[in-house]
Order: structure tokens, then sequence, then C-alpha cells
């Protein structure tokens, strides 16, 4: 299948392609919504890292399918359809998510680590679009992800220029929130302090934020969520822990 999935709270998606320096196929972009709809819908599960197996996150798609399809006139059209169904699943995904990188983080590689919520990344990490080096036109969801994240300038930058930013670059541009020594320790006690915290706030901010992205209504959610708040005695017991000094037991987690 090409992804390894490690369950528990703190759950991991970890790309498993070492050979080829965990290059995305096409099976793999069709198969990775499904993934994360069950891990989406395991109450166990948290917070979602994000990650490649071996010295690289991902050097982008396997380029020996990018026109493999049948339609002549349109040969990369199933692998689009999957890639984007792909990205848009994982942008979705409704609990916390991080792509913690190491080496490469390039193209298709970059595609996933973009539409998670944060990106840690190691001192040694590269990230880049490359569709200019070989002539891909891409796609405008694509390029709205990136818009979003780090602005017109930089998003022209990364796809007119097909030139990598080193982790300090790429921190100092905003798509990587956190470079350190080590990548991994660094998103597990991130995720650690996440446990702790209201999973309903999360929750509703995340839907919030994607909402207002999107330009959706995200006060429908929001209300919704403030009210599961008040009724699942969260929203107390935040305030009383607050009150006594002492960490709050927050013990509703919903789906």
């Amino acid at each position: 299948m090409g992804f390894r999935i490690e369950g528990g709270a703190v759950a991991r998606v970890v790309i498993d392609r070492v050979a080829k320096r965990n290059a995305l196929t096409r099976a793999m972009w069709e198969a990775l919504p499904g993934l994360l709809t069950e891990l989406a819908e395991d109450d166990a599960v948290k917070v979602l890292l994000v990650t490649g197996d071996g010295p690289s996150f991902s050097a982008g798609a396997d380029i020996r399918e990018l026109i493999s399809g049948d339609d002549p006139a349109d040969p990369m059209a199933e692998l689009r359809a999957f890639n984007l169904r792909a990205q848009a699943a994982l942008r979705e995904f409704p609990k916390p998510t991080v792509a913690v990188v190491r080496g490469h983080c390039i193209g298709g590689g970059l595609e996933l680590a973009v539409n998670c919520d944060f990106r840690f990344a190691a001192r040694d990490a590269s990230f880049g679009v490359t569709p200019a080096r070989i002539g891909v036109v891409y796609p405008p969801d694509a390029i709205k992800v990136l818009l979003d994240l780090v602005g017109p300038a930089t998003t022209k930058y990364l796809l007119f220029s097909g030139e990598l930013l080193t982790a300090d670059e790429a921190h100092l541009k905003g798509l990587v929130d956190r470079v350190a020594d080590d990548p991994m320790a660094a998103a597990e006690a991130f995720a650690a302090t996440m446990l702790t915290r209201s999973q309903l706030t999360i929750r509703s901010a995340k839907e919030s934020v994607n909402a207002l992205l999107a330009g959706t209504d995200a006060e429908t959610a929001a209300v919704r969520r403030y009210r599961e708040t008040i009724a699942s005695g969260e929203l107390a017991e935040g305030i009383a822990a607050f009150t006594e000094k002492r960490s709050p037991q927050f013990g509703r987690h919903p789906r």
C-alpha cells in the first residue's frame, strides 16, 4: 500500500517506500482517504502525526505515473483526481494533524505536509514544489492551500522557480512551524500538550478555521460546539480547574 498506520492516542501515518524516497504512487493517493476515515472514526485517536520512513519525508509523486492514464488528451486525469481527493481528506481530518519532516519534502510530499495543521521539520529538511521543472500545470485547489498558508509571493516563488527551501528558510516564510534537532520528539511533546486540552474546543477551532478559509458558514458549527461544552460539563470543568489552580480533567472526546 505504501503507508504504515500506527495507532494510539497519538497515531501515525508513515509513508513507507524508503527505497523510492517515499515517492507517492497513484494507488497511495487513492488509498489515503480511506485510511484517514478509519482513523477519524477511531475514538482512541486524538492527534495524528504524518511522517516518512527513513531519511526523507517524501521526494514527491512517482514521476513514471504522471502521464500513464488512459486518456491521451488528459493522461493525468485519474491521478489528479486521486491526489486532490487525498489532499482534501487530510485537510478536513477532524483531529489535529502534524507533519513531521526529515530530508526531502517535495512536490506531492509537500502537498501532504501543507494539508496538515502543523509542520515540524528537522534542520536538514528541504521543501519545494517542482511542476515548472517538468511542465505540469499545478491545480488551483492545491495552489489555494499554499496561498492561504504562505501568501502570494512565496507561493509564486515556489511555483515559478521550482527551487528548494531549507528548513530555516521555510520557517521564515511560514511554511514550517518549528525547526528542531529531533522533530518527532518535538511533535510528540506538542501532541501530549494537546491531549490535555478540551477536545471539543480543538475540534471547534479546526472546524471554524477550515470554514473561514473555504468561505463557508462557521457560526452554526461553532454554536453547536459551544452548547456541547456546556452539556458535557467541559466548560464548567475548565473554569473550575482554573479557579482551583489545578489541571482540568476533560473526559469527553467527541467523534
